[in-house]
């Protein structure tokens, strides 16, 4: 289904060739004036240039041929050159019922449907989640559904981190404290315990005590290191250890995970791309692109275009040792083997770019992979406390995300203490609540962008919060429930009439940038834009409902007709939060 700028476009370019201008200067455009019109076409100033003639003469002749156009309301020039156009009430409202009719609202699926791995999440084993984890995790699991939503086969993967010295820490450590478990036994020939020898607990405080420890101890270093190498060489006492480690903490994250209603398709580890190494490490050796340097196996990556200092990519260390350099790059080798990715998106840590740009220039000077792959950075700014500084507990350490999430849970619990719900509602209710607070407040800014954990501000139940827009949806299913308990019966073959108020034509013009956002949010891998919408559509809404009787409206097909266009908000509205990851309770 085409966009309503495009509509309007084809109108603009057969005025522009009847008029004797070229059409690539019939380009509609929302209105930066809403105050005067609704879109407009700037194309007159362009082509004056080319024509050598005022700009509003022409757009005077442009308007002039589209004055009777069925399409337009008004359409007016106006100096220095500006089209204003106003869309014609029936028009908008045949627009709005093929949305109303369309599965996806009018936004078509793509054509050409692309394999995309998205790596996000950035978690690693042994370790409890943290503030930092929520952007990747958050910010990539919208970026996968509005990809899916427009049409392409989207992959995610968390990728944990769990093959480097931290497992080498915690087996050290394991080993002192419990020496006779027999994953330490050399000579044992039986089978591992099933169980565990440690909790989710244990772990996040064995790893911490051991790193700090290693800081002031070489020697306990030096074994933790040497763990480390026979784990990588596949020791298999410390293999099932290493397999304990991943299968506590991969439970406790998926819980974590789970209610951030962020899902992953593939626990793909660090250690699985251990396999592809050699060969790499050897084509790379082969094909000459890596040579020794200092005792350490490197590929240059700069380029005689750089402006900046690009150092060269380690691959390996002059111990023989891999990197995380190593790592990604074989990870690049098995995502090309196993699904032949036409673009890899990472979400990380903007302060990663550099490490990004060695990995992905070196992908391609070593020919892992080719041009038919696109490799994204997309990399995340800061979440800051109010004192402009990264987020920490009031003593200074990190705060896990899970403590995060209650806080803000308890707060908008007190906000609902006068609700009359029971226990188990109110605990669902404010739970969705406290997500939509968090991810909302997060996702509604550029994703590039530092910006300012406000907690009073995020659970506001007014103005631009995730609260807001779930109360905007639960507003209209309370309205379509008091439709259906009241016996109204919606005549389906009776469209939306077009607007007979303002605040209703607003409604209108808000849900016409359904397909244009869902394009762009995919296109700038930019879920702000969604919240953009979401709230421009539930403002409108919102001003709508105050200002219209709709359910007791006298006026059947007015009735019909406004039912009918609060159904249809919900309906884009509950999509697009979706989009997001949030999930609207049905009552607050």
């Amino acid at each position: 289904m085409k966009n309503i700028i495009g509509l309007i476009q084809e109108e603009l370019c057969v005025a522009f060739k009847k008029a004797g201008y070229d059409e690539k200067y019939a380009k509609a455009a929302l209105s930066n004036r809403p105050d005067l019109c609704q879109y407009q076409c700037n194309g007159a100033l362009a082509a004056a240039k080319e024509y050598h003639k005022a700009p509003v003469q022409i757009a005077g002749e442009i308007a002039e041929i589209l004055k009777d156009s069925s399409s337009f309301k008004e359409i007016t020039a106006v100096k220095p050159g500006f089209i204003n156009i106003t869309l014609d009430d029936v028009f908008l409202a045949d627009f709005i019922n093929k949305m109303a009719e369309s599965e996806t609202f009018g936004c078509d699926k793509t054509n050409s449907p692309e394999t995309i791995v998205i790596d996000y999440g950035g978690a690693n084993v042994a370790k409890p989640l943290h503030v930092g984890h929520l952007r990747p995790a958050i910010i990539g699991e919208s970026i996968k559904r509005i990809a899916r939503y427009a049409g392409h086969n989207v992959i995610g993967d968390v990728h944990l981190g769990d093959w480097g010295l931290p497992i080498g820490l915690i087996i050290t450590e394991t080993r002192h404290r419990n020496p006779d478990l027999p994953y330490f036994d050399e000579d044992f020939k039986g089978e591992y315990p099933e169980e565990a020898p440690f909790t989710i607990s244990d772990l996040e405080e064995i790893y911490p005590y051991a790193s700090a420890y290693s800081k002031e101890h070489p020697e306990y270093k030096e074994e933790a290191q040497e763990a480390t190498a026979q784990l990588q060489s596949g020791r298999k006492g410390y293999l099932a250890l290493w397999q304990h480690i991943i299968n506590v903490s991969v439970e406790d994250l998926k819980r974590i995970y789970t209610k951030l209603n962020v899902e992953f398709d593939l626990w793909k580890k660090e250690s699985d791309a251990q396999p592809y190494i050699p060969d790499m490490v050897k084509d790379m050796k082969e094909g000459g692109y890596a040579h020794i340097d200092d005792g350490a196996l490197v590929v240059d990556v700069k380029e005689e275009t750089d402006t900046k200092e690009i150092p060269p990519c380690m691959i390996l260390k002059s111990d023989g040792a891999t990197l995380y350099n190593t790592t990604d790059l074989a990870t690049i080798v098995e995502r090309r083997k196993l699904f032949n990715p036409s673009k890899i998106i990472y979400v990380v840590d903007k302060r990663q770019s550099l490490y990004f740009e060695q990995v992905f220039r070196c992908a391609r000077k070593t020919k892992i992979i080719d041009n038919s792959t696109d490799l994204v950075f997309l990399g995340f700014g800061t979440m800051n406390g109010k004192d402009g500084k990264p987020f920490k507990t009031r003593d200074g350490g990190v705060l896990r995300l899970e403590v995060l999430l209650k806080d803000v849970e308890e707060q908008v619990l007190g906000k609902m203490k006068e609700r009359d719900m029971a226990e188990d509602e109110m605990n669902d209710t404010a739970s969705k609540i406290a997500l939509a607070a968090v991810k909302y407040g997060d996702l509604s800014n550029q994703a590039s962008k530092d910006y300012i954990f406000d907690m009073e501000r995020f659970i506001s139940f007014e103005g631009n919060t995730g609260p807001y827009i779930l109360y905007t949806i639960v507003r209209i299913k309370s309205l379509l429930a008091k439709v259906q308990k009241e016996g109204i019966v919606i005549d389906e073959n009776m469209p939306v009439a077009p607007s007979c108020s303002q605040t209703g034509t607003d409604v209108m013009l808000s849900l016409c940038k359904w397909q244009d956002t869902i394009n762009a949010a995919y296109e700038e891998l930019a879920p702000h834009k969604i919240c953009q919408f979401v709230y421009e559509l539930s403002d409108a809404f919102n001003k709508f409902y105050h200002e219209n009787r709709i359910v007791n409206n006298e006026d059947v097909k007015l009735r019909n007709s406004y039912i009918k266009l609060s159904r249809l908000v919900g309906r884009v509205l509950e999509t697009a939060t979706g989009l997001l990851g949030l999930e609207a309770p049905e009552r607050m």
